[in-house]
């Protein structure tokens, strides 16, 4: 069996993270805008995330139903940066092939495929269990605050 090239495990993983970088910056100077009720509410938010404009038809102020245009703001809010999310994991995705490291992958050719014990399955530390060790752990420090 071939032992895995370290050194090329490395620059694949840089590769990937500067592919990351340069998705996320690109990100940052891309806009999205999107409307509700017909244009009268539009907002401008950037590819991280920040409100850049926000635009109200004075039609739309209506001193007796402000009610509708709270929703309008928000419907128009909304839209916006379920757009921006989009665009987001399209752009992690572009980002993530780009590199072609896959970290598990990596492991499993190091031979250490079992070496996070399942980090982040059922019992591991990402599903609230923390696995036999962690549980273990817990229970010794609660015991340590109940005496």
């Amino acid at each position: 069996m071939p032992q895995p090239n370290i050194q090329q495990m490395l620059q694949q993983a840089q590769e990937a993270m500067a592919a990351q970088q340069e998705a996320q910056d690109a990100l940052k100077e891309q806009r999205v805008e999107a409307s509700a009720g017909g244009g009268m509410v539009k907002v401008v938010v950037t590819g991280d995330l920040r409100i850049e404009a926000l635009t109200i038809d004075p039609d739309a102020v209506d001193p007796e139903d402000v009610e509708m245009l709270q929703d309008l703001v928000l419907a128009a809010t909304n839209e916006a940066l379920r757009q921006v999310v989009d665009l987001q994991e399209k752009a992690m995705q572009g980002a993530a092939g780009a590199g072609g490291f896959d970290p598990m992958q990596a492991l499993e050719g190091l031979g250490l495929g079992g070496a996070l014990g399942g980090l982040g399955g059922p019992g591991g530390p990402g599903a609230g269990g923390g696995g036999p060790q962690l549980n273990r752990a817990a229970r010794r420090a609660a015991a340590k605050k109940n005496r």
